[in-house]
């Protein structure tokens, strides 16, 4: 059928069959998006494996280059999207509605697919408070289910009235897979994690939905890792080192962990032994705030910078690093600017709260 005069050729296509082929370069996998539908949304469905890391505008992971098409954003923070890379036609996959075919620059992760998304019920098996303002929660997962997932992956929890909540496992993937460990910080304020810190008890049941991201360690590279993580962005660090030694990888890994004081580096000693049990493993912990009580001895300062001091060139590393979007997106800016890190071997998992996800807009 021929479109009506007058009527764009693009929009005759939207109403004639509602959906839009995008080719992603330079693999050439190519993919139909449904009208409305974001453009990420319909590549996990269908297992093309576009980086990502929050899904809602807010931490810039899926940021790539749009080389032909047109497309309408929805909410998203000028972090994530600043206005100069949209007209440089940059696009944020997760939140981006294609109104054209659409061609994609970006780089394919493998494995994201490797593991179902599965929706279940989960049952708290322990609560430990880890710090004053930190819980390592532990769940129990159905017996019969089968639950995968790459170390440096997360969950979202389904609370009552439907909104999510994403924490990552802090616990590398067992065979069998029974248990999960996430570690939870209190944000005040906060409808679940309020709900951790006053009322969850043992035995409660919560639904969750897994395994979520793109943020996992490369094992097809033997280039020498920086791990970097601010706070509980130390969860799925901690589940990269566990899968790491479980899979006997010995490539050379330092772990950089940025705390305020000393009593936010809530697994310190779980780290040390880490380090002194695994040759390949060396760990600094970093103060930037240290009290005078800390008798604090180590380094101080902002995490990233003291990976500068101790690595003037990063350009044959991998970095992996997880924690504040603050943290994340100085270390990514002065590593490939100042150090001559490859932005591709920057990989990231910005803690975006929900208080991050609603200055969207």
């Amino acid at each position: 059928m021929k479109p009506a005069a007058g009527i764009p050729s693009d929009i005759a296509k939207t109403r004639a069959d509602m959906t839009f082929n995008v080719t992603v370069q330079p693999s050439g996998h190519a993919f139909e998006v449904a009208r409305d539908e974001a453009i990420l949304a319909a590549a996990m469905r269908q297992g093309v494996g576009l980086p990502y890391g929050c899904k809602d505008g807010a931490c810039g992971s899926c940021k790539c280059k749009m080389l032909d098409g047109r497309v309408i954003h929805g909410a998203h923070q000028a972090k994530a999207l600043s206005e100069a890379e949209e007209a440089a036609g940059y696009i944020l996959t997760c939140c981006a509605t294609p109104q054209t075919d659409v061609v994609l620059e970006a780089r394919e992760v493998v494995g994201a697919d490797d593991f179902p998304v599965m929706k279940m019920p989960s049952r708290v098996n322990s609560l430990t408070k880890a710090a004053p303002d930190v819980v390592i929660l532990r769940l129990q997962l159905p017996a019969n289910t089968t639950f995968g997932y790459h170390a440096g992956q997360y969950v979202e929890f389904i609370l009552r009235d439907g909104s999510r909540r994403s924490y990552s496992m802090a616990s590398a993937p067992q065979k069998p897979n029974t248990e999960i460990e996430l570690h939870i910080r209190h944000m005040p304020g906060g409808k679940f994690t309020d709900h951790v810190f006053s009322a969850m008890k043992e035995k409660d049941i919560l639904r969750v939905e897994g395994p979520f991201g793109t943020f996992f360690l490369r094992e097809d590279s033997s280039k020498p890792i920086v791990l970097l993580a601010s706070g509980t962005g130390f969860a799925p660090i901690k589940a990269i080192i566990e899968e790491m030694e479980a899979k006997g990888i010995t490539r050379p890994t330092v772990l950089y962990w940025g705390c305020r004081s000393k009593a936010d580096l809530y697994l310190h000693d779980w780290a040390e032994a880490a380090a002194a049990r695994l040759p390949h493993l060396r760990y600094v912990p970093v103060l930037s705030e240290p009290k005078a009580d800390d008798a604090w001895a180590g380094r101080t300062g902002f995490v990233h910078q003291v990976v500068m001091a101790d690595l003037p060139d990063l350009s044959g590393h991998e970095v992996y690093a997880c924690g504040a979007p603050v943290m994340v997106e100085s270390a990514k800016r002065d590593f490939v600017a100042q150090r001559g890190l490859p932005e591709a071997a920057f990989y990231a998992d910005a803690f975006t709260s929900e208080a991050d996800k609603h200055a969207a807009g």
